[in-house]
């Protein structure tokens, strides 16, 4: 989980369109975060759809739990500052 190999992807005009630009991080050993273990409950269907999106990934369910978390709480910042 520590090696997230997603980068910003920031949108500009040109030509008044707006275009994605990859901005790719300088890279830095991972280092492997603290956890803690959480249960909670999800419904059956978006386990479910959950499990048909990873499967033949090399992507756990947690891990994709986790992305979608960090994604869900970037967005919400970035929103929340505009």
């Amino acid at each position: 989980d520590a090696y997230n190999p997603s980068f910003p992807l920031h949108n500009i005009l040109i030509n008044n369109c707006a275009v994605g630009v990859l901005c790719m991080k300088r890279f830095q050993i991972p280092s492997i975060p603290s956890t803690t273990n959480k249960s909670i409950r999800f419904p059956n269907n978006l386990i479910e759809q959950v499990e048909e999106e990873i499967k033949g990934t090399n992507c756990t369910f947690s891990a994709f739990v986790v992305e979608a978390v960090r994604v869900a709480l970037e967005e919400t910042r970035e929103a929340d500052s505009k």
